[in-house]
């Protein structure tokens, strides 16, 4: 019988002397994005590793001490973290582990204490675990992030969400297969080194790098044929980590698709400003209102710089700014709701489907109900509203089959061909007629 009285160690700090000689490893959600901030951590002194494990072996370890009714997100970072300091790779006694925390309402913010609970059940009581929240919930004096890295990692943020929206829109058309990687893969090594010698986080250089990014891709030779355009939304770690939604953008091109993925930037300005409609229907103090309303400020004006400078190629689309996605929310969800995804899933499938985009994939982690209501409860609306969508939610967990998900996505892929190929009837008549 289960001992009910069981009692966990308190909890490991993170030091300025374990900084020397820890690895810090971190669950790498956005491959693009955080091939990025890497080397910000690293100039800061950290040494970083990112973890992408994944499969049954993965899950397993996850499900032996996190209970299966947890989110998935919390399963699968539970196993890659178990299973990486398991691979021999690392000294177990000389490894900190690092976990977002959001606040609200998701139960992210208490991913941290299973984890510990998890590691000290598998025989490894003295790993720290960092929080990475902007919230306050946890602070370690071993993290001494200075200003400038800050700075530096919402510039890696922008230069992540430019080089993936560009190269998702290029690479289905490249003449040359392989073109538009050697570009990625360029641009993040040269990135890199710019921010090795703190340089390159400054609106101004902000600026001239993505229009140089722009270029650049544009550059890129491609052939235009009528493809079917597909976006991806949904809770965020499932959106864009690669292990958590079975290579879900692989699996789209390999279909024949064009993938848009929204941008990192947008959903910090969304939850940014879920944090200041809390202040404003139910109160608060003050401070952390102006607080609030400066970072607002901030991130609009990046997200000024990269839309603009997305905007200004014609072989591009870009993303709206947040507050043109809010009004598109009005009518039909309360903005105050920033639950899951809240208002911002809604007017993002409203906002892909007149830009092209109207076939969508929603994806939701089992067991995070703010997830699954905000994507049921909003799909028959915008389709109501919009009667173009053509939309699939997709729910992930460590039972659902790979299988299942993709023959899920086939089905609504079958029904956007059809309609691709009726487009094609209709323009060549009007084509025809003109003649």
């Amino acid at each position: 019988m289960k001992n009910k009285n069981t009692h966990y160690k308190k909890r490991v700090k993170f030091t300025l002397k374990m900084k020397r000689d820890y690895t810090l490893l971190i669950p790498e959600m956005a491959p693009l994005h955080f091939r990025l901030i890497q080397p910000i951590l690293s100039r800061q002194g950290f040494r970083v590793a990112l973890m992408g494990g994944e499969g049954q072996e993965v899950l397993q370890k996850g499900l032996k001490y996190v209970h299966n009714d947890m989110c998935y997100p919390a399963l699968l970072i539970t196993g890659q973290m178990l299973s990486a300091i398991e691979s021999g790779a690392y000294d177990p006694h000389k490894v900190a582990m690092v976990i977002t925390q959001s606040g609200g309402g998701c139960r992210d913010s208490n991913y941290i204490h299973l984890m510990r609970k998890a590691f000290e059940k598998a025989g490894y009581p003295d790993v720290p675990f960092i929080s990475a929240n902007i919230w306050g919930l946890e602070l370690n004096s071993g993290i001494n992030l200075s200003p400038r890295t800050l700075l530096m990692a919402l510039a890696g943020m922008i230069y992540g969400d430019m080089l993936m929206i560009v190269s998702n829109q290029v690479q289905p058309y490249e003449l040359h297969t392989g073109d538009t990687k050697q570009a990625v893969d360029r641009w993040i090594e040269r990135l890199g080194n710019t921010f090795a010698k703190g340089r390159g986080f400054l609106p101004k250089a902000i600026d001239k790098n993505l229009k140089a990014i722009a270029a650049d891709f544009a550059a890129i030779p491609v052939v235009k044929v009528p493809k079917v355009k597909v976006a991806v939304i949904g809770e965020l770690f499932l959106k864009y980590s690669p292990p958590g939604n079975n290579h879900l953008e692989d699996f789209l091109t390999e279909q024949d698709c064009e993938v848009f993925m929204p941008s990192m930037l947008g959903f910090g300005i969304y939850k940014t400003n879920g944090a200041l409609e809390d202040l404003r229907l139910y109160g608060g103090k003050p401070v952390k209102k102006l607080v609030l309303e400066i970072a607002m400020q901030v991130m609009f004006h990046m997200e000024d710089i990269l839309i603009r400078n997305i905007e200004a190629r014609k072989e591009f689309t870009a993303p709206e700014r947040v507050n043109t996605l809010k009004k598109r929310a009005e009518g039909v969800i309360g903005i105050g709701n920033s639950m899951g995804e809240g208002w911002y899933l809604a007017a993002e499938m409203l906002e892909l489907a007149e830009h092209g985009y109207e076939n969508i994939v929603c994806v939701q982690p089992f067991g995070c109900l703010p997830c699954h209501v905000s994507i049921k409860g909003m799909i028959n609306k915008v389709k109501r509203l919009n009667p173009r969508i053509n939309a699939v939610d997709i729910e992930y967990d460590p039972g659902a089959t790979r299988v299942n998900q993709e023959n899920r996505i086939k089905l609504m892929l079958a029904v956007a061909k059809e309609n691709l190929q009726a487009e094609q009837v209709l323009q060549n008549d009007f084509l025809s007629g003109t003649e």
